[in-house]
């Protein structure tokens, strides 16, 4: 037998008329499709396809299914075929479990069962008159009503360390099972798990088929040090965040019919539209798109506008975005909203038909770059050109469409005064084994000279360099290091503005390789060093060291300056019970840092007090 969760899935991301349409001509009729019915013999077609409903249904002899029954009546097929059938043409892999006599359907039942106990659970937390009662006043604020917020299924994580795990006990569900979809996790102070998410929005995460694969969580107020705003469920055995996007569950039909998608980047961009009247829409679980987020999307639609941030990091992930579309053969539109904007603040400032203008004004990506180097004067002279071309040259690349290819490289070549041939030249060196892209090649040494120059205008801070030295050198394991670094520090712990924005730029996209197009000419330049040498084999073996010892310097210099800000309130207060609560809360945080210098951090921050050279 198949898995139920398989069956939905197949089910999800079949396309209906692509199936019947290996059978009968079917013609567009409006939203619908018709033809002459394969199950009786007629000249005046009433068979009709309904796609955003997934049925069809024929109104002469009353053959009625779903895409199942169909490919069952017409190849004679019994159900566990019919749905192998759809399945390889829908490019989904299907597995046959066999059920002995004290086994479940399907194995990873408890899992789904786990997820969807855990939604209703937040659900109910929002809902509770007085637990609830400051998320909902904040989501009213954000305009998201009642309705809207149980059609998502949004939920609270209340401020509690054990609140769902103690309340999944009462129902037989294990920590164990609970740590296996994320919902607990551990520390090495504790040696009990405790709940994930507290004290966050909740957004459940949905398979195609509708279970609940996975959570996002957005922080209630405003984020604290070492605490992101946005956390979300890990990978499990049931949800691979690279194969999932975010609403199309609920927006695939609406896509189909609109004959677009809009794509934003989080869970507060979609709820927000979705309760404007835009249904259409889906959101990457964070900026990073894949290639098989692109492939699900091509099964509803060619045409997708890209909703990002305008800022630098915004602009990355959409350029990134775009390159992943056209490689799938999908036309990738850019919507540029106001500066400081983004899909949420806009619809709740300035309504939904002001984004609707916006989306009427977007530009095909090549335009949209070429209109960004146009204002930046990359045009104007010879050597700005030729980096003006490397930027182009991406998108370029990753066009599969050989049409719209040619029409690109056209564009291009009459842009930047090359000839045709020149270009199409530089576009095939990609080819080449070990060839890279100019942009992602070490620096000149004009450019290595300039950075040295910049780095030496200020002290540097050792415990910021050396952190980001690791973090820009060390690809493999970026992902990791933010992860847990993100539980000590964040970007207010970097003194040094510079450093400060180039840590964001890595929180922003963890998978950086290039300096972003519009960075500030000194961040270009610092980032630009940071990537531009490896690290060798025998400083990638001390490199955990160093980053566990930067972390603590930089958690070092932050109680110091608590401990020196409650000393000058110990000395300015004339309340004595006080003067003795701010005595007790600075012998907390001097505990604190003592324990650091063991590990490392103090010892850290004294050795690099008086900074270093970075190009040592």
């Amino acid at each position: 037998m198949i898995p139920d969760d398989q069956v939905d899935e197949v089910k999800a991301r079949a396309d209906i008329v692509d199936v019947i349409s290996q059978f009968v001509e079917l013609k567009k009729a409006g939203k619908e499709f018709k033809a002459n019915c394969p199950f009786h013999d007629e000249k005046t077609p009433s068979f009709y396809v309904v796609p955003d409903k997934g049925f069809y249904k024929c109104f002469g002899c009353g053959e009625s299914g779903d895409v199942f029954n169909f490919v069952q009546k017409r190849l004679g097929l019994d159900f566990v075929e019919s749905v192998k059938h759809v399945a390889a043409r829908s490019g989904v892999e299907v597995r046959e479990v066999r059920r002995g006599p004290d086994e479940e359907e399907d194995p990873r039942r408890p899992l789904y069962e786990a997820m969807a106990f855990a939604s209703e659970w937040f659900q109910a937390q929002l809902a509770d008159e007085k637990v609830g009662a400051d998320a909902r006043a904040y989501l009213d604020g954000r305009g998201i009503d009642v309705g809207t917020r149980e059609r998502f299924a949004i939920g609270l994580a209340p401020d509690e360390w054990r609140g769902l795990r103690e309340e999944a006990a009462k129902h037989g569900i294990t920590d164990e099972l609970l740590l296996q979809v994320g919902l607990l996790t551990s520390s090495e102070k504790t040696p009990e798990p405790y709940d994930k998410f507290r004290n966050r929005i909740i957004f459940p995460i949905e398979a195609l088929g509708g279970k609940v694969v996975a959570f996002g969580g957005r922080i209630l107020g405003e984020s604290g040090p070492g605490q992101p705003k946005y956390l979300n469920s890990p990978e499990t055995p049931i949800y691979h965040k690279g194969e999932i996007l975010y609403g199309l569950h609920r927006s695939r039909h609406a896509i189909r019919r609109e004959g677009s998608a809009l794509l934003v980047e989080g869970y507060m961009d979609l709820v927000s539209i979705a309760a404007a009247g835009f249904e259409n829409v889906v959101a990457a679980l964070g900026t990073a798109m894949t290639a098989e987020h692109t492939k699900l999307l091509r099964r509803y639609t060619q045409k997708v506008q890209i909703l990002f941030d305008s800022d630098p990091a915004g602009l990355k992930a959409t350029f990134r975005a775009a390159d992943l579309l056209l490689a799938e053969s999908l036309l990738p539109l850019v919507v540029t909203l106001p500066d400081g904007e983004d899909p949420d603040t806009l619809v709740q400032s300035q309504g939904a038909a002001a984004l609707q203008t916006y989306l009427d004004q977007a530009v095909d990506v090549l335009d949209r770059k070429i209109k960004i180097l146009e204002e930046r004067d990359w045009f104007d002279r010879i050597e700005r050109r030729r980096d003006a071309v490397d930027r182009l040259l991406p998108t370029l690349r990753a066009v599969a469409d050989p049409t719209l290819r040619d029409l690109y490289v056209d564009r291009v070549a009459k842009r930047t005064g090359l000839r045709r041939e020149t270009l199409e030249a530089e576009m095939a060196k990609t080819d080449r084994p070990g060839h890279m892209p100019r942009s992602s090649t070490p620096a000149a040494p004009r450019v290595q000279d300039q950075a040295r120059r910049v780095s030496r205008q200020r002290p540097h801070l050792g415990a910021e360099w050396t952190f980001l030295r690791v973090l820009a050198r060390d690809p493999e394991r970026r992902h990791e290091i933010l992860e847990g670094a993100l539980m000590h520090i964040g970007p207010e712990d970097f003194k040094d503005e510079v450093d400060r924005t180039i840590f964001q730029l890595f929180l922003d996209d963890p998978d950086l390789a290039t300096v972003p197009l519009d960075a500030d000419p000194v961040v270009a330049t610092r980032l630009e060093q940071l990537l531009a040498e490896p690290l060798r084999e025998g400083q990638l073996a001390h490199a955990g060291q160093e980053v566990r010892e930067a972390v603590n310097a930089l958690r070092a210099s932050r109680l110091g300056r608590q401990i020196d800000q409650i000393q000058g309130r110990i000395e300015a207060t004339p309340d004595s019970d006080e003067k003795l609560r701010l005595i007790d809360e600075k012998a907390v945080l001097r505990t604190e840092m003592k324990e650091l210098g063991h590990a490392g951090g103090a010892t850290f921050a004294r050795r690099h007090a008086r900074g270093f050279n970075p190009t040592d």
